[in-house]
């Protein structure tokens, strides 16, 4: 057929994550259209994320301490608000509005 290029075969399986994303970070699905099919799922989101504002000067030596301790930044937020939090009474926690 004209105009048709050859194209790697998917592999079976891969060996990690970091494998398979190297395949289809150099191979285009478009080119395996052929290949897939229709699929239906559902989708229950659960989670919420907030925004909070926080000054600059205090989100950069945040995110160099989140750095040096191997987390992500909204990781160490959460482990430290979880640990502020937990400290508190129960009795001193009212719902939010």
């Amino acid at each position: 057929m004209p105009g048709k290029r050859a194209r790697d075969p998917i592999p079976e399986s891969f060996a990690s994550i970091e494998e398979a994303a190297a395949f289809w970070d150099s191979h285009s699905t478009a080119d395996y259209e052929d290949l897939m099919r229709e699929v239906h799922f559902d989708v229950d989101i659960q989670r919420r994320i907030f925004l909070v504002p926080i000054e600059g000067h205090l989100a950069k030596e945040v995110a160099a301490i989140a750095e040096r301790e191997g987390l992500g930044l909204e990781t160490l937020v959460s482990l430290w608000l979880q640990e502020k939090v937990s400290g508190v009474p129960r009795a001193q926690i009212t719902a939010a509005p």
